[in-house]
């Protein structure tokens, strides 16, 4: 499937209908949000949704959570944030026998069910036309596995899904350079105490490589 061609056959048929769709955008962080937004804007009403209970140290998820409301408010200041309590318990629940898996394997899927069923429940809620994620703009992130779980929440909660993969036409490229225009806190793991361990052991591995 190509999801980045079905995504802009959606902000097409959108754009035709003369009137913006109402669309809640789960964020993972400032820089990620900043390349998808530049592509959606225009297109969609957006709602932020900060729901990101992978993110184990609260300090961190604050320090992202920030940064993001920084961002929006100096770029895009008519975009609302929906804003969800810290609870990194529920990640630590979906993920509990998981705690070895390579980043990028079982554990990764379960989190981001977590974070897509959250904002599908949500934007039904709140009567929304669309949900989706700028998860897919990492090349860390599964596209595949994203855009799969969107159709099956889709189904669950009657609600249109945002089909993307937001990393085509350099989109993770262009987060960077975004980022770099904006002075964005910029992270180097996805927030969860196990990449961060993984992080960390790279880091030495190289050090010692090195020296």
């Amino acid at each position: 499937m190509n999801y980045d061609l079905i995504c802009i056959d959606i902000m097409k048929k959108v754009s035709t209908e003369g009137k913006k769709k109402r669309l809640l955008l789960q964020a993972c962080c400032a820089p990620c949000s900043s390349a998808v937004l530049e592509r959606l804007a225009t297109t969609f009403d957006i709602t932020m949704l900060f729901y990101n209970p992978n993110i184990t140290e609260e300090k961190e998820y604050r320090k992202r959570k920030e940064e993001l409301q920084r961002f929006l408010h100096k770029k895009y200041p008519n975009i609302k944030i929906l804003d969800c309590s810290y609870d990194k318990e529920a990640f630590l629940e979906v993920t509990r026998g998981l705690e070895q898996e390579k980043e990028g394997g079982k554990r990764c899927y379960q989190c981001y069910l977590l974070r897509l069923q959250k904002t599908a429940s949500l934007a039904q809620m709140h009567h929304f036309d669309y949900f989706g994620t700028t998860l897919s703009i990492s090349p860390y992130k599964n596209s595949a596995w994203l855009n799969e779980i969107g159709k099956d929440l889709e189904e669950k909660y009657q609600i249109s899904y945002l089909y993307a993969d937001f990393k085509k036409h350099n989109g993770y490229q262009r987060s960077i350079e975004l980022s770099k225009e904006y002075g964005l806190y910029r992270q180097d793991y996805c927030g969860c105490i196990y990449s961060k361990i993984e992080r960390e052991k790279k880091k030495e591995l190289e050090f010692q490589r090195e020296n």
